[in-house]
């Protein structure tokens, strides 16, 4: 899905506006976080996403990439606004938010992998949300089996699915976390810095992976990056954040020096040449506090 008329925030204070645009898949009303300490992680923000549609959010360390990210499942609870699912409602209880969390998947830059475990159990983790408690104790139906040797396949690892996740390699074990967000069968994949721990030919790899994924299954991306080659390369749209709010939301092609100092939060000199890796040197590290995945509630 290309967005070469995406519409771009305008900050008016500490608010983001935007023009809205028809049938979203997931949208935010409104939305602050605001850690202990008064630490703000998100400024009021409104934004929509489309289906099918491979958003990058991209940013320094710090801006508030990973706390709107998790915002969107709740991982990350919203101290104000809404996160709305077209198919569910506002997320304002725990039966809603079970049921956007089972259609929302999510990839970690860490993996989150039982290493002990094969490849194929962690797998099948992403069908415990289809079943209660009690019946997940019990073996997985040979249905969900056969969707997760499905899903190892599509990530090209269906002869490691015996293997024990931590003999395979850090490529392969983020692989077998898309094959696990796969599972879930979802509408949404929200993957946070998924390649920040990898190689750049790995890290090109698995992005390209997961783009080819979500295109062929129509799932909408969220995906949040420090690299810019890689967002400029395949994002539909980047959303840039800098100091806890938006500040460009377009397509790749219409990011520009000015728009990168923006984001980067450098004086608008910066040349063609001039790579992510240049951009990051040159950038002081902002610290938030987050919660890791084995925070979540589990609802």
């Amino acid at each position: 899905m290309n967005r070469n008329n995406a519409d771009v925030y305008i900050a008016i204070g500490d608010d983001m506006t935007c023009t809205k645009t028809p049938h979203p898949i997931l949208s935010i009303e409104n939305l602050g976080i605001t850690y202990p300490g008064g630490i703000e992680a998100i400024r009021s923000t409104s934004i929509q996403f489309q289906p099918g549609e491979f958003n990058v959010l991209l940013g320094l360390s710090g801006a508030g990439k990973s706390s709107l990210l998790r915002a969107l499942n709740h991982l990350v609870k919203p101290t104000s606004g809404n996160v709305i699912s077209a198919e569910f409602g506002a997320l304002n209880n725990q039966r809603i938010l079970r049921q956007h969390r089972r259609k929302t998947a999510m990839v970690f830059q860490h993996h989150q992998l039982i290493l002990r475990h094969s490849a194929l159990k962690n797998v099948l983790m992403g069908r415990l949300g289809y079943y209660s408690f009690w019946r997940s104790l019990l073996p997985m139906p040979q249905d969900s089996l056969k969707i997760a040797l499905n899903c190892l396949d599509r990530v090209g690892l269906a002869d490691k699915a015996l293997t024990r996740v931590d003999q395979l390699s850090g490529g392969q074990q983020q692989r077998v976390g898309i094959a696990r967000a796969l599972a879930q069968q979802p509408t949404i994949i929200l993957a946070d810095e998924p390649v920040a721990s990898l190689d750049p030919s790995t890290s090109e790899k698995i992005l390209t992976l997961l783009k080819k994924i979500c295109a062929e299954d129509g799932i909408t991306a969220v995906v949040s990056l420090h690299q810019l080659e890689y967002a400029k390369r395949f994002a539909d749209r980047i959303i840039g954040l800098s100091d806890a709010q938006i500040v460009f939301d377009a397509a790749p092609q219409q990011l520009d020096n000015k728009q990168l100092a923006l984001i980067y939060e450098q004086p608008a000199s910066l040349t063609k040449d001039e790579t992510s890796t240049d951009i990051e040197r040159l950038s002081t590290q902002k610290n938030l506090p987050h919660k890791t995945a084995t925070q979540l509630e589990i609802a």
